[in-house]
């Protein structure tokens, strides 16, 4: 028989636009579902602090930088950038309001209430892609995090951001030498490649070694200029 301990506890469940989204408590960690796909849990953050890091790395000491992260999940990347006094503004962007609220006031704010109180923090309720499309905003980073990688979207409009016209709409919001930077559960050499067809310069692949499986990656290129 499974103890308590093993069966997760649902703390909230709603219905959008995007269809459901869940927040749900598995022993000492919290996790978000997504129309039943495991999106991301609270029992670790390296990937998402390294997505945040590289990005910094990648811009060779650029003053006050404007990073926009892609997916607020349970608040890692955004409370990561908060705490380095580098970034200049960081800029969240997330689509499901439900997320919003379950860190504003909800189980997640325990991770993200100093992030959030940080004057130089956003968040931005849309969606990414199309905010990417339609924003005349410009950025010196794109951190995205909004799916499990390129090869495996939560929702099916998702995955034009990764092909090259996606690409070309996040090159068009980045300012010359940006660059972007993409989550994801497992590399993707296909990615690589478009990333490269899109123009994209410097492109490589940091990994963060799993104990089990595929490691998580983050996928780098930068905008020429």
């Amino acid at each position: 028989m499974p103890s308590s301990y093993d069966i997760p506890e649902v703390l909230d469940r709603r219905e959008g636009p995007h269809g459901e989204v869940v927040l749900r408590r598995h022993g000492d960690r919290l996790e978000i579902i997504a129309n039943g796909c495991f999106l991301m849990d609270t029992s670790d953050g390296r990937s998402e602090r390294l997505l945040v890091d590289a990005a910094l790395d990648a811009l060779a000491g650029r003053d006050r930088p404007h990073v926009l992260i892609g997916g607020l999940g349970v608040g890692f990347s955004l409370a990561h950038a908060a705490a380095d006094p580098r970034w200049g503004r960081i800029t969240v962007v997330e689509r499901e309001h439900a997320i919003v609220e379950w860190h504003r006031d909800g189980p997640l704010s325990s991770l993200s209430a100093q992030a959030l109180a940080d004057p130089r923090a956003e968040i931005v309720e849309a969606d990414l892609v199309a905010h990417v499309n339609e924003t005349s905003d410009t950025y010196d980073a794109l951190c995205l995090d909004i799916d499990n990688g390129p090869d495996w979207t939560v929702t099916e409009g998702n995955g034009n951001l990764y092909r090259e016209a996606g690409l070309a709409s996040c090159a068009r919001v980045l300012r010359p030498g940006g660059v972007l930077a993409v989550w994801s559960a497992q590399p993707s050499p296909e990615f690589e490649e478009t990333l490269r067809n899109a123009g994209f310069q410097r492109v490589r692949t940091e990994e963060i070694p799993v104990a089990r499986g595929v490691p998580d990656v983050v996928h780098l290129g930068v905008r020429p200029g």
